[in-house]
C-alpha cells in the first residue's frame, strides 16, 4: 500500500473516492446479475439448438444409407452465407443468428431420386443448426469474457479498493486527531510557561 498523506487534503480526496466506489459498485452488481442472466439464457439456447440437432438426426435416419451413396448432395447444401444480427447486450455487441444461406444448383428431376428434395430440406435444416451452435458459442464466450472482466472489477471493489480507502480514512483521522492532541498539548504548555514568564517577571 503506497504511503499516504496524513492532510485534511488528503482526507478529503479519500472520502470522495470513497463515495465514487460505493456509487459505481452497484451499478457493476447489476451488470455482473444480466450477464450471467445472458449466459444462462444462451446456453439454453444452445442446448436447444443441440437437442434440435438430434431430433434432425433421427429425421435423416431412414436416408442414411441411401445418403451414403450419394455423394452429390453435398453440393445442395453448402453454405453460401450465414446471415447475423448485431445487438447489445449488457454492452458487449454480440451476433445473432438469422438464417444460413445455401448454394442453388440446378437439380435434374430424371437423374435425382424421388426422395431427393426431401433429404435435401433435413441435410440443410442439420447444416443451419449446426452454423446456428456455432454463432450461439461465439455469443456465449464474449459475454462470458465480460462477465468474467466484470466480476474481477466488483471484487476489486468489493475486496480492495473500498476496504482500502476506508483503511486509509481511519489511518488519516487518527493522525489527526493525534496532531489535534499534540498541538493542545504544546499550546497548554506554552500559555503555562507565558504564565510562570509573567509572574516572575512581577514577582
Amino acid at each position: 500500500m503506497a504511503k499516504i498523506k496524513k492532510t485534511k487534503h488528503e482526507l478529503k480526496a479519500q472520502r470522495e473516492a470513497l463515495d465514487r466506489y460505493h456509487r459505481f459498485l452497484p451499478t457493476l452488481e447489476l451488470k455482473k446479475q444480466q450477464l450471467q442472466k445472458e449466459v444462462r439464457q444462451v446456453e439454453a439456447a444452445l442446448r436447444a439448438s443441440q437437442q434440435r440437432e438430434a431430433e434432425v438426426w433421427a429425421e435423416l435416419r431412414p436416408w442414411v444409407k441411401l445418403l451414403d451413396s450419394a455423394e452429390h448432395f453435398s453440393a445442395y447444401v453448402r453454405v453460401r452465407d450465414v446471415v447475423t444480427d448485431t445487438t447489445n447486450i449488457a454492452g458487449v455487441s454480440v451476433p445473432v443468428y438469422r438464417e444460413a444461406l445455401f448454394e442453388e444448383p440446378a437439380v435434374d428431376f430424371f437423374t435425382t431420386p424421388a426422395w431427393h428434395e426431401e433429404a435435401v430440406a433435413v441435410l440443410r435444416e442439420l447444416t443451419a443448426v449446426r452454423t446456428e451452435q456455432v454463432v450461439l458459442d461465439a455469443q456465449r464466450g464474449l459475454l462470458a469474457e465480460e462477465l468474467r472482466i466484470t466480476s474481477q472489477r466488483v471484487n476489486l471493489f468489493e475486496k480492495v479498493m473500498i476496504p482500502r480507502t476506508q483503511d486509509s480514512i481511519r489511518v488519516i483521522q487518527i493522525a489527526l486527531g493525534d496532531a489535534q492532541t499534540a498541538a493542545v498539548a504544546r499550546a497548554k504548555i506554552a500559555k503555562g510557561k507565558s504564565h510562570e514568564l509573567v509572574s516572575g517577571a512581577t514577582g
